[in-house]
């Protein structure tokens, strides 16, 4: 399963690359927002750090608009993935950028259905929300179980692109689930190395290494 951060701050992404784990990137208005910074500058810095997909999100919400946004995100790298909301236009645009040979990354998906809808139109990601579903109280792991008995039965290229993961538990049943594809804040991706139980006993291993008085070195 491939591992993207959640982020549009370079200097987060910059923190993480060295571990070799980051496969890709996904931005939204919100994280543009956050960062304060004009947002095609962003997403081309993004895109010369990382050589993965990087979404960076369209925000009209009408079909001729999307796609001239689109366009010109698309043109800022050739990692650029258009993201588009899970609407009748979104779909429309996700149908246009594919016939254009644009990836494409399907937001805010809450079900099958939906998903189903976005693998037509020709998305390249569908991206369901596994912790907003789970804070209105259906179980978003099982969607993910969902989507990806549906495309495999009906050959869908569509990768499925779990979103919204908000622990480590998360991930793992993302991964179990057969999602292709997971997108973390910071603060998820690293916390998928760490246990209680790795840390006791490396403490261990180091507190009787320094009774022998010995250095590797």
């Amino acid at each position: 399963m491939k591992l993207f951060l959640d982020t549009a701050d370079v200097a987060v992404i910059k923190d993480m690359l060295p571990t070799g784990m980051v496969d890709g990137v996904t931005t939204n208005p919100s994280l543009i927002a956050k960062s304060g910074r004009n947002i095609a500058e962003v997403i081309a810095e993004i895109c010369a750090l990382v050589e993965g997909p990087i979404s960076a999100e369209a925000v009209a919400t009408d079909f001729e608009t999307m796609v001239k946004e689109g366009e010109k995100l698309a043109g800022i790298a050739p990692n650029v993935v258009v993201k588009l909301p899970l609407t009748w236009d979104g779909l429309r645009a996700t149908r246009a950028f594919a016939d254009k040979g644009i990836r494409t990354n399907v937001t805010l998906c809450f079900s099958a259905a939906q998903a189903m809808l976005a693998a037509k139109a020709g998305a390249s990601f569908i991206s369901p929300f596994v912790g907003r579903l789970e804070d209105h109280g259906a179980d978003g792991i099982v969607l993910l179980e969902e989507i990806r008995a549906l495309y495999d039965i009906h050959g869908f290229e569509t990768e499925v692109l779990a979103a919204s993961l908000r622990n480590p538990g998360h991930v793992s049943a993302a991964a179990l689930a057969g999602a292709d594809a997971a997108t973390l804040p910071v603060d998820t991706f690293k916390a998928l190395v760490k246990h209680p139980l790795t840390d006791k006993g490396l403490d261990a291993f180091l507190a009787d290494w320094g009774k022998t008085g010995q250095s590797i070195l």
